[in-house]
């Protein structure tokens, strides 16, 4: 195959276009072109109105080496496709079946991927499965009703089902774990689309539906799923695992356990703590929702505010403030909304969500601001842990168990002092309000994080404002607390996967190892790889 990159288009043009536009690169005619694949699809709006999208595409045509000594452009180069390779080496025979705890993008794709290959794996999930986790979800937001072993962070597909379905990550792929993450996603419904864009997503939407096929399918190669099997106990017999505890009663054997749970399975952490398993806190960040209308942030990044050949507009923003301490956006959701994802009594935690139309009234990103142990009040591994609780207790108080929102122009002078000028945005779009899923009320939110953090969002924000005109404007909503960035612990393990406990894998978000859907789903891989260089197959 030839590859050609950076093939500029105008924002209108169709796929013969494009076809046309890579055989004059190649100098050659467009009949002569077989197959052609996009391999990637970005959006460059430097020179906004004026908007060019940006392609790399694979060709496929007979006589490569003439077509490629002939047309002499750095552009285009040969490239060889070498699919990804689960590779099985293990002799070592099972005992019994593999157990995942957790089905969240780490357990499930680790259980895919042995399930896949004849290890027929065990899925034990605390919550339930994605159909009636829907409903679970829906009933808080509109009745206020809270299931805590079934929420936005505990249930079949994890977290990050009801966080947009982002895709990208920044973590270096050489094995092709990434793409295959991507494929299997294809494979069981999501669409074509997310192997090439620059900034693939799902939607929440159609995230359900593909994680429930994925079930499907691991069930379909011999594999078992059991919702509502909380794990409360490791059975640990000299230095190695030999089985779990499930809802305090149940005993299932294994010697191999791989532990996926989220970061916010706090109770497992505490189980995990007494059990003597080494772990060490971590750094994590904190922060507020901040939302804007949706077509503002069109306007600012493409110049315009809508156009059918556009999606919504994302931004990825930062700044480092004078406290020594870097404000950043992350999980920013366009035409999204924000949710209430709280997983325990009396305390509130919010997080952003889009469907897969991108088409809410808002866009909305977490600003946060990184915190370390020598933030947290207490000490040991569970410190971050306490941390968190402690804001999102202060969260649900002064929300009065709603989510609390204030409009950033009060949260600036409650924090600084200074009255904030007058809102551009409440002259531009008088409709703008909060688009939160649950209930929420206009609360001091300004009360929840330490003076420090507050000071050092505000200066953040007010940086960010000088480089994009009107992100700072005092008519933008914050809402709070965003304290499930990622997880507050780091489970020890080695090169071979394992923690000091032989044969308990710890893995993926919850464990410190991934940040976001697919690393998460590639580390789930990785610890499959690293059981079957071990074990063989018990099918």
């Amino acid at each position: 195959m030839i590859r050609v990159n950076q093939i500029k288009m105008p924002l209108e043009h169709s796929p013969g276009d494009l076809l046309h536009k890579t055989a004059k690169i190649l100098r050659i005619e467009p009949n002569r072109i077989e197959e052609l694949q996009i391999v990637k699809k970005s959006i460059d709006a430097r020179k906004k109105p004026d908007i060019t999208i940006i392609y790399a595409v694979d060709v496929k045509v007979q006589a490569q080496e003439k077509v490629l000594a002939g047309c002499r452009s750095n552009q285009v180069q040969a490239v060889v496709h070498r699919p990804y390779q689960f590779r099985m080496s293990g002799i070592k025979p099972m005992q019994n079946r593999p157990i995942i705890i957790g089905t969240g993008p780490a357990g499930l794709f680790c259980g895919y991927m042995l399930a896949k290959h004849g290890y027929r794996p065990i899925l034990l999930e605390r919550g339930r499965c994605v159909e009636q986790r829907k409903a679970d979800v829906e009933r808080f937001w509109q009745e206020g009703i809270l299931d805590p072993s079934s929420n936005v962070q505990f249930g079949e597909g994890g977290a990050g089902t009801f966080s947009d379905g982002k895709l990208n990550t920044l973590v270096k792929d050489k094995y092709g774990r990434n793409r295959e993450v991507l494929r299997i996603f294809v494979e069981a419904g999501a669409p074509d689309k997310i192997l090439y864009e620059a900034k693939p997503h799902i939607g929440t939407d159609s995230l359900l539906s593909v994680v429930s096929r994925m079930r499907k399918q691991i069930i379909e190669w011999g594999g078992e799923v059991r919702f509502e099997a909380k794990v409360s106990d490791l059975i640990i017999e000299q230095g190695h695992i030999s089985g779990v505890e499930i809802n305090d009663s149940e005993k299932l054997q294994s010697d191999v356990v791989v532990l996926a749970i989220g970061h916010s399975a706090r109770d497992t952490f505490q189980m995990l703590y007494d059990r003597q398993i080494p772990m060490e806190a971590k750094a994590f960040a904190v922060g507020l929702r901040m939302e804007h209308p949706r077509r503002m942030i069109d306007q600012i990044q493409y110049g315009r505010e809508e156009h059918p050949r556009l999606p919504a507009a994302s931004y990825k923003v930062t700044a480092q403030t004078s406290y020594g301490r870097g404000v950043y956006s992350f999980c920013m959701c366009p035409g999204g909304y924000v949710v209430n994802a709280s997983s325990e009594a009396g305390r509130t935690a919010v997080n952003g969500m889009s469907y897969s139309g991108r088409n809410g009234d808002n866009s909305n990103s977490a600003m946060i601001v990184t915190v370390s142990p020598k933030d947290y009040p207490d000490t040991g591994p569970l410190a971050g842990i306490a941390f968190q609780r402690k804001l999102e207790e202060r969260a649900y108080r002064i929300g009065r168990g709603t989510v609390p929102v204030e409009r950033y122009g009060d949260y600036r002078e409650a924090v600084t002092g200074q009255t904030a000028p007058d809102s551009e945005i409440a002259k531009d779009y008088p409709d703008f309000k909060p688009a939160v899923k649950g209930a929420w009320q206009m609360a001091p939110v300004h009360d929840i994080l330490p003076d420090e953090l507050n000071r050092a969002l505000v200066e953040g924000i007010d940086l960010i404002g000088h480089n994009i005109k009107g992100f700072d404007d005092s008519g933008a909503y914050l809402s709070g607390i965003e304290s499930r960035t990622s997880s507050p612990v780091r489970i020890d393990r080695d090169d071979t996967g394992q923690s000091a406990v032989g044969g308990l894998y710890p893995c993926g978000e919850g464990a410190g190892y991934a940040g976001g859907i697919t690393s998460a789903a590639m580390d789930g891989i990785l610890t499959a790889e690293k059981i079957a260089a071990v074990y063989a197959s018990v099918c």
